[in-house]
C-alpha cells in the first residue's frame, strides 16, 4: 500500500517573485516533455526535486496536463506532490479527470491520500464527481471518508485523521518498536503512539523519545513508561477551541476521543496551524467589515469580491448617514456658533479610535481564551480607567489647539471666550470614555447574544461613537454656551 504521509496542509499561499520567474523559465520545457510523451524526463523531474517544489513548477499546467506529470510518479510521490498544490488546483484536477471518464485512477489518487485531506477534497468538489468517487475506493476508505464525512465543518471530528499508531498496553519497548515499524507506512505521524485496550478506550500515550531513550532496555514494559493523564478533544469540539488547546501544550497532535472515550483520531499539527490560520484570516476580514472569502483575494472573482464588499460597505453608509442626520438635527446650533464645526472631525475620530482600539483588543482576548463574558466588569473598570486618562491627555491638547485656532474670528463673528472654548476638551473627554468603554463591552454583548464577536470591528464601533460623538459634542455645547439652545 502507497505511503499516506502526504502534506495535510493544503497551500493557500502565494508564490515567491523568485519561484514564480523561475516558473516562466520551467514551463515550456515542461509542456514540451508531456507534447512529446517523454515519460522518463518527466520521471525525473518529479523524483529529483522536493514534492513542495515540484508542485510550484507545475503551477502554470492545467489540470489534464498536471494529470499527465502526475502519472508517471510512483503513487506515494504522486500523493506527495497533488498534496502541495492549491486548493482550486486539486479540486480542477478531480473535476477533468472524472469528466474525462477517468474516474478510477482519480479514485486511486484520493484514496492514497490521508484521510482527513481526503475529505477536505471531496467537500471541496461536485457532488456528482463525488457520488462517483465514493464507491469506486476501497472498502476501509469508503467507510473511513463517509464517517469522516458525517461530522459537521469546523468540528474536531472534521479535520483529525484515523490514520494512528495504537499500541496494547502488554507490550514491551522492543515489541512495541516492531508494531510501529509494521504501522508506520499507514499512518500520518509516528512521534505519538496511542495505548489502547480491545474496545480501543485511550490508556494512555508514549512518544517517540521515550521508546528510543529506553531501546536498551527492550524488555521493559510500556504501562511504565506511558503517560496515563493525556489531554483529549471530543469529535464534536469546536475546531477553535481544539488549536487554542493544542497551542496551550504545545503538541504536535492531539487524540480525539468520543464520549466513552474510544480513540477516533488524532488532530496534527499541521491541521492545527491550517485552523489558526483561517480563523485569524476570518477575523482580520471581519475587524475590517468584510465577511471571510472562500478563496484567495486574487483567486475571488472581482463580482464575487464586489458583492462580498459592497454589503458591509452599504451597511456602513447607512450608519454614516445616520451620523448626517445628527448633524442635520443640530444644524441651526452650528449656524449660530461657527467654530463648533471646525473640530467635529477631530471629535468623532477620536472616539472612534479609542473605540476601535478597545474592541481589538477585547476581541483579542476573547479569541485567545484570555477574556471570557465573566470578566465584564474588569474590562469595564479598564476601559473606563484607560478613557479617562487618555481623553485626559486629548482634552489638554484639544484645549489648547481650539484656543489657538479660533482667535482669529470671520467677519461678523467674535472669538469664543474661554469658557465656550472648553466645549471641545470637554467633549474630547466623554467621547473618548464612551468609546472606549462601547468598544470594550460591545464585543462581550455580541458573544452574549451567540454572534461572533468580530463582527463588531472597527468600522461598525466607529460609526456608533460617531453617532454618539456628535449627540454628545452638541449637548455639551448647549450646556455651556449661553444661548445655544435657543438657536
Amino acid at each position: 500500500m502507497p505511503s499516506r504521509l502526504a502534506p495535510a496542509t493544503r497551500r493557500s499561499r502565494p508564490l515567491p517573485p523568485s519561484t514564480v520567474a523561475l516558473n516562466t523559465l520551467y514551463l515550456p520545457e515542461l509542456r514540451e516533455m508531456i507534447a512529446t510523451d517523454d515519460n522518463e524526463s518527466l520521471r525525473e523531474f518529479v523524483d529529483a526535486l522536493m514534492p513542495a517544489r515540484v508542485a510550484e513548477f507545475m503551477e502554470g499546467l492545467d489540470a489534464r496536463e498536471s494529470w499527465r506529470v502526475l502519472e508517471v510518479a510512483d503513487p506515494e510521490r504522486r500523493v506527495e506532490v497533488f498534496g502541495y498544490f492549491e486548493p482550486e488546483k486539486q479540486t480542477a484536477l478531480v473535476h477533468a479527470l472524472v469528466g474525462d471518464g477517468d474516474a478510477a485512477a482519480m479514485s486511486g489518487l484520493v484514496a492514497d491520500l490521508p484521510a482527513d485531506d481526503r475529505v477536505d477534497l471531496l467537500r471541496d468538489v461536485d457532488e456528482h464527481v463525488v457520488d462517483e468517487l465514493i464507491p469506486l475506493l476501497p472498502i476501509e476508505d469508503r467507510r473511513e471518508t463517509l464517517r469522516l464525512r458525517g461530522f459537521p465543518e469546523g468540528t474536531a471530528g472534521s479535520v483529525m485523521t484515523t490514520e494512528v499508531v495504537c499500541l496494547k498496553e502488554n507490550l514491551s519497548v522492543a515489541e512495541a518498536l516492531t508494531e510501529i515499524s509494521k504501522q508506520a507506512l499507514g499512518v500520518e505521524t509516528v512521534y505519538y503512539s496511542y495505548v489502547v485496550d480491545d474496545d480501543r478506550r485511550l490508556l494512555g500515550l508514549l512518544s517517540a523519545r521515550q521508546l528510543v531513550t529506553h531501546y536498551l532496555n527492550p524488555d521493559q514494559p510500556i504501562s511504565e513508561l506511558m503517560e496515563r493523564d493525556v489531554v483529549t478533544v471530543l469529535a464534536m469540539d469546536d475546531q477553535e477551541a481544539v488549536a487554542e488547546t493544542v497551542a496551550d501544550y504545545d503538541f504536535l497532535a492531539i487524540p480525539v476521543v468520543d464520549d466513552n472515550r474510544r480513540l477516533l483520531g488524532i488532530i496534527t499539527h499541521d491541521d492545527i496551524i491550517d485552523v489558526l490560520r483561517a480563523e485569524a484570516t476570518e477575523d482580520a476580514l471581519l475587524s475590517a467589515g468584510m465577511a471571510p472569502l472562500e478563496s484567495g483575494y486574487l483567486r475571488t472573482h472581482w463580482f464575487t469580491l464586489a458583492c462580498n464588499r459592497g454589503v458591509w460597505i452599504g451597511v456602513l453608509f447607512f450608519a454614516a448617514l445616520l451620523t448626517a442626520f445628527a448633524l442635520l438635527r443640530y444644524e441651526e446650533a452650528f449656524d449660530s456658533v461657527w467654530w463648533l464645526v471646525l473640530f467635529i472631525p477631530l471629535v468623532i475620530s477620536s472616539g472612534g479610535n479609542s473605540g476601535s482600539q478597545s474592541a481589538t483588543l477585547v476581541i483579542r482576548g476573547l479569541t485567545d481564551g484570555e477574556v471570557s463574558l465573566g470578566d465584564w466588569r474588569r474590562v469595564l473598570r479598564r476601559e473606563l480607567l484607560m478613557g479617562l486618562t487618555l481623553g485626559t491627555t486629548l482634552a489638554a491638547l484639544g484645549f489648547v489647539s481650539a484656543w489657538v485656532l479660533t482667535r482669529q474670528a470671520p467677519e461678523g463673528h467674535t472669538a469664543p471666550t474661554l469658557v465656550e472654548v472648553a466645549v471641545v476638551p470637554a467633549t474630547l473627554l466623554l467621547v473618548v470614555v464612551c468609546g472606549t468603554v462601547c468598544g470594550g463591552l460591545l464585543p462581550l454583548m455580541f458573544q452574549r447574544l451567540g454572534l461572533d464577536p468580530a463582527l463588531m470591528s472597527n468600522p461598525f464601533v466607529a460609526g456608533i461613537i460617531d453617532i454618539a460623538g456628535i449627540v454628545i459634542y452638541v449637548t455639551v455645547a448647549m450646556a455651556m454656551i449661553g444661548g445655544l439652545a435657543g438657536g
